[in-house]
């Protein structure tokens, strides 16, 4: 029998008073963000976003809490930019193309026109100083990266109008994303529309653009492209592999401990592998969804591909030159595609990357620093 019935209760109840005090501190400890995307609703981009705040709930769920927004819904896809770096929101999704205005070097880290494919992208984010850059980059505008999806090769130029020779493009109307590609484009001779994602299917259908190019064959399937075109120019020399990721506001980020955001980390780490497989699964299957819909494919030449490589060298010169944060990104990139065929070129046919005796020298880059 218990002789101090009281000074149990009350030792109970103590013990309950102090749980709850805890179990309130981590309610009101939790972080609570607002997040949007450049991606709305209608294009498939959106699902990497989703998949990240998805991942990061699952590990990191009692320490952050994300609403999540669909781009359009908040603010101007446009105005994300803004938004982060003065904290009016926590996060955004984005790809770092759409910035170039802000730095240069925004066009190399966010997608290269015939420089990485995918696998080189991915190798020099986790093992060649890339992570690295992104910061430095983005530090410069209070705001944290962290990558979290690697696309490959886009689908090309599609549209109603047939581009099978460089010579077509003399002329043309072609919605292009990217300072550097427009660039390239205008030694082929056409004309760069900007328009975003969401805009590409009407202007194809009312001939406001000869032809068109947004994301990979899965996204611009699901965009509805093959309603409206007849004809696809590929491969995508325009991007030939792109980087999506979440910027998120400095102030936000420093605010978290180091746990978390190592697991912030480590969602999208763990997103970009799915990225990388779920887009080429959806652009396989949308190739042939094409095909089925009567678009007429046709490739460039090798001699086209090396014209365009040409051009491509001069345009990333000339940006180099430009600006020395682009030139400190350009020569990174290409220090890693000379350090890598150490074992790249040795493994051919089986190798993972492009080979770099068509690129622009260390040498020459090292000259615009």
């Amino acid at each position: 029998m218990n002789k101090h019935p009281h000074l149990l209760a009350t030792c109970s109840l103590a013990a309950a008073m102090a749980l709850a005090t805890v179990s309130t501190q981590a309610v009101a400890d939790k972080a609570r963000w607002t997040m949007t995307t450049t991606w709305p609703d209608s294009l498939a981009l959106i699902e990497a976003d989703r998949r990240w705040v998805d991942t990061v709930h699952r590990i990191a769920g009692d320490d952050i809490e994300i609403e999540f927004r669909a781009g359009g819904t908040l603010m101007p896809p446009g105005e994300v930019f803004d938004a982060t770096e003065t904290g009016s929101i926590e996060a955004a999704g984005e790809t770092g193309v759409y910035w170039a205005g802000r730095s240069p070097a925004f066009a190399l880290l966010g997608t290269t026109a015939s420089l990485f494919n995918a696998v080189d992208y991915l190798n020099w984010i986790q093992h060649w100083g890339g992570y690295e850059l992104y910061q430095e980059v983005y530090n410069q505008f209070n705001i944290h990266y962290l990558p979290y999806a690697i696309l490959n090769n886009e689908t090309g130029f599609i549209g109603r109008t047939k581009i099978e020779t460089l010579a077509d493009f003399e002329g043309k109307r072609l919605r292009l994303g990217g300072r550097d590609q427009g660039r390239i484009l205008e030694q082929l001779g056409g004309s760069q529309v900007t328009l975003a994602g969401g805009e590409v299917y009407q202007a194809i259908e009312r001939g406001v653009i000869d032809a068109g190019e947004f994301s990979t064959p899965g996204v611009d399937y699901n965009a509805g492209f093959a309603e409206v075109a007849d004809y696809w120019a590929t491969p995508g020399w325009h991007q030939s592999a792109s980087v999506f990721g979440v910027m998120i506001n400095r102030d936000a980020w420093d605010a978290l401990s180091e746990e978390p955001q190592e697991k912030l980390k480590i969602a999208a780490d763990a997103t970009m592998a799915w990225a990388l497989a779920w887009s080429e699964r959806e652009s396989t299957d949308a190739t042939q969804k094409f095909i089925d819909a009567g678009v007429e494919i046709n490739t460039f030449s090798d001699e086209d591909l090396a014209r365009i490589q040409e051009i491509t060298n001069e345009v990333y010169l000339r940006g180099a030159c430009e600006d020395p944060t682009y030139a400190k990104v350009l020569h990174s990139m290409l220090s890693y595609m000379d350090h890598y065929a150490n074992w790249r070129d040795l493994s051919a046919p089986f190798n993972m990357s492009r080979t770099m005796d068509n690129l622009p020298s260390l040498e020459e880059i090292e000259a615009c620093l």
